[in-house]
């Protein structure tokens, strides 16, 4: 495990549940921006540029999938449905 992975396991297990759902919503958002521009890009014919665009967006949305997960791990952990 590199430095960077090791302080970014320690911030995210220093998050609250709240602090991940917010993470998820501005990668969410980030998302939305991104598949708009996507799709403006495609009416006007640049289907490269729309790929890149939908590549970086699919790229967000599996960030705020990860932080949703990790949201859900910690609603468990303290219900005591995960050790």
């Amino acid at each position: 495990m590199t430095q960077a992975q090791a302080k970014d396991q320690e911030t995210t297990q220093e998050k609250t549940p709240q602090q991940h759902h917010q993470k998820a919503a501005e990668h969410h958002e980030q998302a939305a921006k991104h598949h708009k521009e996507a799709a403006k890009h495609y009416e006007s014919g640049d289907e490269k540029t729309a790929a890149q665009h939908a590549h970086i967006a699919h790229g967000y949305s599996t960030q705020a999938m990860e932080q949703e997960m990790e949201a859900s791990k910690k609603y468990a952990k303290m219900q005591g449905l995960k050790k």
